[in-house]
């Protein structure tokens, strides 16, 4: 017999499986000895009240064993219908486009501009330490994409799009902790998920897939209104039977090459802000009412919202014992991302503060039709890189309070920016529908916790990877372009993901969209 429970405990009792034991027969009204296995369904952290508590869904098992699940991987086997299906990237949405492409059959050719994930981290170090750019190979571009080595968050609200469990089980069968199939926000960590990916090629590769790094795709082969194939590095060839452009956010040269051939390209709501750090002892504070938090509990997060003058203001990607991240993608801009490694033990929470951008905020580039909100974006990034120090990664900061008030800050608080920040006035060189956005946001988001609005807070420049500011218009039922036959748009960069998860469940989706349209 199965019975299903949930059990509220104290962190500490959540954390001893003998004390959950005991909790379980309690509430099963049965002895401990009469428990066979306990399954973990969801677990959450309840804040609320004075003490907090963990929260435990679980299925008890009474005088009968667990069955386990068949892996994922027992689906595979080697591609050989002779059918090609051709991947531009290799994040989320082109390796799960790629492992479910092979459950059916069929052969993934993956090209990736960046390197493999080991190689990867010699440029992250170079931009890092130095301030030095590789456009193909960065915080962004490479093996696992951008998700990979900032944070590994999988939390999504895409519940609707596809199967989160079996995304979930890929990565837990390729070496990501099983807690992610029970945590209420799974996540990975920067220092694990590396691992993790590299398995998720190694198993592509077992399977008769392809894999492609420093490959460039700098242009399409059409025939007519169908794709062929691409060109890779300026000159190599490769034809397919099928092309998923899975490229990620920031391919702004893919959206102009797909521009000059006619492919239509939409723009697409976004939001530019700026990364709030706070020491993580603040923020725990104010959420569980401790400094320092107790041993069994995470590192807290929060999640804020507000309008200002007919806008959202609103917290992206929060870190909780996180770093922040320096994360441009071309020399000559500076953009700032965030991360956690896994036990989240860093004594800093940053997250993104942004702001919803409308079609008038770019009116000036209206000459550039839908690519008017890039080219906002890239102005932006482009001005906070010229209030820089040397032409360094040196990110413009402003302590919260000064930049609400229009004062500069003299000092800034300890980061976890490696590069280092400098004082600025950020209040003056961000642009108004930004600044005075945020200073109202702050204001109202110190009402909400307390605390939160100090100038114990760094605000860092710029935020503006949010995500695509454009959208690659597919149909809705084949998952192929509008116009171009044989062409998926696909994941973050297409504009249909925001993550890894969701941008997961995009490639599943499209690949499956794949079979179908050959079946039929």
């Amino acid at each position: 017999m199965i019975h299903q429970t949930t059990l509220v405990l104290a962190p500490s009792a959540a954390a001893d499986p003998e004390a959950v034991k005991a909790a379980a027969a309690r509430a099963c009204r049965i002895p401990p000895e009469d428990i066979t296995d306990i399954a973990y369904t969801k677990r959450s952290v309840d804040a609320r009240g004075r003490h907090p508590k963990i929260i435990l869904e679980i299925d008890v098992y009474i005088g009968e064993q667990r069955a386990e699940e068949p892996a994922i991987s027992s689906t595979y086997a080697p591609a050989g219908s002779g059918e090609k299906v051709i991947i531009v990237g290799a994040g989320p949405a082109g390796y799960f486009a790629a492992l479910e492409l092979i459950e059916h059959g069929i052969q993934p050719v993956i090209f990736d501009r960046g390197k493999d994930v080991r190689e990867r981290r010699r440029d992250l170090r170079s931009i890092q330490q130095f301030g030095e750019v590789n456009p193909h190979s960065n915080y962004c571009f490479g093996e696992g994409g951008a998700g990979t080595y900032s944070d590994g968050k999988l939390y999504t609200r895409s519940h609707k799009r596809g199967d989160i469990r079996k995304a979930l089980r890929v990565l837990v069968e390729h070496g990501a902790q099983t807690d992610i199939l029970v945590d209420t926000h799974p996540h990975i960590g920067s220092n694990r998920l590396p691992k993790v990916v590299a398995a998720l090629r190694e198993t592509i590769l077992r399977y008769g897939g392809e894999i492609h790094f420093s490959s460039h795709v700098t242009d399409i082969i059409l025939h007519g209104d169908t794709i062929a194939g691409v060109v890779v590095n300026g000159s190599e060839e490769h034809r397919a039977d099928a092309v998923v452009l899975a490229t990620g956010h920031s391919a702004r040269d893919v959206f102009e090459m797909l521009h000059r051939h006619g492919v239509e390209i939409e723009a697409k709501p976004f939001a530019m802000g700026v990364r709030v750090e706070h020491p993580q002892e603040l923020i725990d504070e104010i959420q569980y009412r401790q400094r320092p938090r107790e041993e069994f509990l995470p590192a807290s997060s929060y999640k804020l919202v507000t309008q200002v003058h007919g806008r959202g203001v609103f917290s992206f990607c929060m870190c909780p014992g996180g770093l922040i991240v320096p994360a441009a993608t071309a020399p000559g801009e500076i953009v700032v991302n965030g991360m956690s490694m896994s036990r989240r033990d860093s004594p800093f929470a940053n997250s993104g503060i942004v702001v919803a951008v409308e079609e008038e905020d770019a009116q000036r580039y209206s000459d550039k039709g839908a690519f008017a909100g890039l080219a906002l974006q890239q102005e932006l990034e482009r001005t906070i890189f010229s209030a820089g120090i040397n032409g360094s990664q040196k990110a413009p900061a402003q302590r919260m309070a000064d930049f609400t008030e229009g004062k500069e800050s003299t000092s800034l608080p300890d980061t976890s920016y490696i590069p280092g920040l400098h004082p600025a006035p950020l209040h003056a060189i961000l642009p108004d529908f930004i600044a005075s956005r945020l200073q109202r946001a702050f204001v109202d988001f110190g009402k909400k916790m307390h605390g939160y609005f100090t100038n114990e807070a760094n605000i860092v420049a710029t935020e503006s990877r949010t995500s695509s500011p454009v959208r690659i218009p597919r149909n809705r039922d084949t998952f192929m372009h509008i116009r171009v036959r044989n062409l998926y748009p696909c994941g973050e960069g297409a504009g249909y993901a925001g993550g890894i998860i969701s941008a997961a469940l995009d490639g599943q989706n499209v690949a499956q969209a794949i079979v179908k349209n050959n079946q039929s």
